[in-house]
């Protein structure tokens, strides 16, 4: 990481005061979000089912509603919302306030860890040899911290965090920002996606976490000439997932090559705007956004 950041790599022993330094840390978390309406979590348990995309896609549709929003790419060790974004790598310039996050054609102003690395090149920690795995979960957690902390978000409507596939990473924000206004669940149809969700939203309602509902990604093929949806993935995850945990399922996206095309151009701000069953329905994801409770 950037080593203008406060990161536990620069820790090389175990010092009394880490205890202090963690608590310090919470707290500039509590001060930089104090402008921030509300914070929701997307997550999925499971990767490969397009959660990224879809962060990136509410975020650019909040922005055209006129919001002020923020994003924050969670996923340490695969980034990707810079490029779904078209936002190019470069060094983040820093204020007296903190870092200036970039922001993407539409006003999302993001932060991602592709932003303090080398392209092509893995993300590694200064570890002990001998408890790697204790240091790398510390490390991790850490940089969460200052992406919240440490970046000059000023004033949001809404920022949105695009966690990592797994339990870990919610439960870790959550304890960071106890006001966490929901979470809105990815998923395809599949059933390995839907027991690796089903594990996500369990830990949600234990938490005591607003599930603001689910999309399903990859819901089918649109035939052009008569309009039918054709599966793509045998299953029923999206629907099995909404009766089980009893939240809505928001939307249900369909494969749309175009949209392949935007996501990988940086572009998406254009697909939405050309509008669409699919662009309309990420809209309607929206509006449950927006009404959603403002997190303090």
């Amino acid at each position: 990481m950037s080593s203008g950041f406060r990161t536990y790599h620069e820790v090389d022993e175990l010092r009394s005061d880490l205890p202090d330094q963690i608590a310090a840390g919470d707290e500039r978390v509590s001060v930089r979000l104090a402008s921030v309406a509300r914070v929701i979590g997307v997550m999925s348990g499971k990767g490969g089912v397009g959660k990224s995309l879809v962060s990136a896609l509410l975020a650019t549709a909040l922005a055209q509603r006129g919001d002020r929003v923020g994003l924050v790419d969670a996923d340490l060790n695969g980034p990707s919302v810079p490029r779904l974004l078209g936002i190019e790598p470069e060094a983040l310039a820093e204020s007296p306030d903190g870092f200036a996050p970039p922001s993407s054609r539409a006003g999302v102003r993001v932060m991602s860890m592709a932003f303090l690395t080398e392209p092509d090149r893995a993300l590694t920690w200064r570890e002990p040899a001998d408890a790697g795995f204790v240091w790398r979960g510390a490390q991790e957690r850490g940089a969460l911290r200052e992406f919240l902390s440490d970046v000059a978000w000023g004033e949001l409507d809404a920022l949105l965090v695009d966690l990592p596939p797994g339990t870990q990473r919610l439960a870790e924000l959550h304890a960071l920002v106890p006001g966490l206004a929901g979470i809105v669940a990815v998923t395809i149809p599949s059933a390995a996606s839907r027991d690796a969700v089903a594990r996500s939203l369990d830990l949600a309602r234990r938490r005591g976490l607003p599930i603001l509902g689910l999309v399903e990604n990859l819901s089918g093929v649109r035939c052009d000439a008569c309009g039918a949806l054709a599966p793509l993935h045998a299953g029923d995850a999206g629907a099995e997932l909404a009766g089980r945990f009893r939240v809505p399922l928001l939307a249900r996206l369909p494969f749309d090559a175009a949209l392949g095309a935007a996501a990988d151009e940086g572009r998406l701000e254009g697909w939405l705007a050309g509008g669409g069953g699919a662009a309309d329905a990420l809209r309607k994801v929206v509006d449950v956004l927006r009404a959603g409770p403002a997190a303090r």
